[in-house]
Formats: structure tokens, C-alpha cells, sequence
């Protein structure tokens, strides 16, 4: 161990101290910056690779411990930020400017909850100060604005010397895009897929979306148009599968899981919705209404992480019809809890795609 206390000895005795989702030192990775020592005060900068990052607390810990074991000091401090790295970029696909990863979160089939998970995982991000975009991706039925609070919402476009550009609405930290902008609110989208490839494709690269760290796009159900259109069009970073506990639906989202994997996008795991119910009036009791343990046992077999199990809680449902997320409305609730921690998890499986 180091006898003398200088910046080149905090870094040696910090150097085998590891991300845990990379499992590469913390000091080879450059994610230690900026070390000041005043007298037996040591302080310097932890740059986690997502605000996210859901082991944050034992990375500062497992940081200040194997300091404090030079001879001389008394207090470290850490400084914690986020510098979200960049997804890889694939010379058949074209990036998109300022927005660093893209990952789709989608579905085998309808009414799993799809469009709730990733309303609540754009949000849960945003809240840790990741900037984050969302494309409603569903054209024919977008209901993303009305979970955001943005169902009578305006869309502006913006001119610019690349061209016209969309900007997008915004609300809890998330910038959105949706067809529900451009349409009236009762009228049926009648398209063909050449038209839904278009407007996809537009969502991508006629917005003016800025700087991002996540664009998540809510998939339509199924393994179509969209899909196929937006695994072509863009590098991902990979792509999130949520069903229910129920047989059918597993069924599907394994047709799902395998359509992104055929197309060359890495799943980032499956994540388990509407996994119980937890009636209101006894909270602490469960019922398996949809089966149970569904999700694990297809994430196991098919050698993928299960991200998390969401309980069936009345605020969910009344979170996405009055445009406010749970995670927002009832933060401590188990399903608001459950949402946020599977958000973390993404980040860190993003962060790991993009560093591999």
C-alpha cells in the first residue's frame, strides 16, 4: 500500500475497485477524476456511466472504504456524476444526431401493459437527470400523450437549415412524439406499411430531439412494419420485453424476443407486468390472477435477464387514464418502486451494451 498520500496513491488504491455491472476497475474505465487532498481531506469526482445507476450507493461506499485505508486520511469525499456512454455505431444504420442510445420497448402481443412500462421507465429516468426522449411508435393506437398528460397538447415545427423538424411535446423530464399529435383524437389510422415505415422514420430523424442519453420507442405489439423498420433504421442498444405471467402472452413474447434477435438486436431483458394483484383494501395480500412465475421461467429458458416483476395496483391504471405515471403519483407504492428499479436496470444493461 502506498506510504504517502498524493493523487497517484488514491488512484492505485482505488483501482481495485470495480464497476459491478462492467466488472472492469473503476480506475481503468477513467471514471475517477479530478482528486484533491487537503491535508487528510480527500475529495474527487465518481463519473458513473448513468444518473441511473442503481448501485450507485455501493460504488461510493466501496470508493470511500478503500481510501480511508491510506495512512493520513480522515475524510473522502465524493463528488458523483453521469457521462452516458455512446451506443456503438453500425455502418448500415444511421444514428441520430445528439442521441446517444436508442432501445425499443415492445411486446409479442396487445395488452400487456407495454405502453405503461415504458411511459413509467421514460419518466423514472428523466427523474434521475437523464435526458430522455420517447417516440409513441404505436401508429394505429397511440395513447402515450394521455398516460403523459399531454392529450391536448400542441406540436410546434420548427424550421432549420437541415429542414423542417418537429419539436416534441414535453412533460415530467420526457420529450414525446405521436401520431395523436397530428391526428384528431377519434380518427382511425387506415395505413398501409410503406406509410407506417414513413412516419416511423420520420419520428427518428424529423425531430428536433437534442441532446438525449435514452430514446425509448414504444413498440405496436407484434413482430410487423414497425419493428422490422426501426431495427434497420437505427443502431440499438437493445430492446425490452414485456408480458404477463400468462401462458399466451409468454407465447408470444418469445415470438417477439426471437424477431429482435434474428434482426440483430440484443434483448436487455424481459420485464414481468401485471404479475399479481394487490386489491386495495388489503394491501398486504396477493393473487395470482394470470399465473405466476411466467416471466422467470421464459427468461431462464431463453438465457435472459428478468428486469422485474410489476404488480397490478389500481393507481397504475389510474396513473396512465389521469397523465400522471405512478411513478410519479404514488413513488412509494410497489408498483411505482418495481417501475424505477427496472428502469435502473435498463440504464445499466445499456451502459454495459455501449462499453462491451
Amino acid at each position: 500500500m502506498p506510504d504517502k498520500l498524493d493523487a497517484s496513491s488514491v488512484l492505485e488504491v482505488l483501482r481495485p475497485v470495480q464497476d459491478p455491472e462492467l466488472q472492469k476497475s473503476l480506475v481503468e474505465l477513467n471514471m475517477i477524476r479530478n482528486v484533491e487532498i487537503t491535508g487528510g481531506d480527500v475529495r474527487f469526482t465518481l463519473v458513473l456511466t448513468t444518473p441511473a445507476c442503481p448501485l450507485r450507493e455501493f460504488i461510493v461506499e466501496d470508493c470511500q472504504k478503500a481510501v480511508k485505508q491510506l495512512p493520513g486520511v480522515e475524510t473522502v469525499e465524493v463528488d458523483v456524476t453521469a457521462e452516458t456512454p455512446q451506443q456503438k455505431s453500425l455502418p448500415d444504420r444511421q444514428g441520430i444526431s445528439g442521441v446517444k442510445n436508442i432501445f425499443a420497448i415492445s411486446s409479442g402481443k396487445g395488452g400487456v401493459g407495454k405502453s405503461t412500462v415504458a411511459v413509467n421507465v421514460a419518466v423514472a429516468l428523466a427523474s434521475t437527470g437523464a435526458k430522455v426522449g420517447l417516440i409513441d411508435a404505436d401508429i394505429y393506437g397511440p395513447n402515450d400523450p394521455t398516460m403523459l398528460g399531454l392529450a391536448d397538447t400542441q406540436v410546434m415545427v420548427q424550421q432549420t437549415p437541415e429542414g423542417d423538424r418537429l419539436e416534441p411535446a414535453f412533460n415530467y423530464g420526457v420529450k414525446l412524439v405521436s401520431m395523436a399529435f397530428l391526428i384528431d383524437r377519434d380518427q382511425p389510422v387506415i395505413w398501409r406499411g410503406p406509410m407506417l415505415n414513413g412516419i416511423i422514420r420520420q419520428f427518428l430523424y424529423q425531430v428536433y430531439w437534442g441532446e438525449l442519453d435514452y430514446l425509448i420507442v414504444d413498440m405496436p405489439p407484434g413482430t410487423g412494419d414497425a419493428q422490422l423498420t426501426l431495427a434497420q433504421a437505427v443502431p440499438m442498444s437493445g430492446a425490452v420485453i414485456v408480458t404477463t405471467p400468462q401462458e399466451v402472452s409468454l407465447l408470444d413474447s418469445r415470438k417477439g424476443l426471437k424477431m429482435f434477435e434474428q434482426l440483430g438486436v440484443s434483448i436487455l431483458g424481459i420485464v414481468e407486468n401485471m404479475s399479481y394483484f394487490v386489491p386495495p383494501d388489503l394491501p398486504d395480500r396477493k393473487y395470482d390472477i394470470f399465473g405466476s412465475g411466467g416471466g422467470q421461467k421464459t427468461a431462464d429458458e431463453l438465457g435472459v435477464p428478468l428486469l422485474g416483476a410489476i404488480p397490478l395496483e389500481m393507481p397504475v391504471r389510474q396513473g396512465g387514464d389521469s397523465g400522471v405515471p405512478i411513478v410519479i403519483s404514488h413513488p412509494d407504492s410497489a408498483s411505482a418502486q418495481e417501475l424505477t428499479a427496472i428502469a435502473q436496470k435498463i440504464a445499466a444493461r445499456v451502459s454495459v451494451m455501449a462499453l462491451a
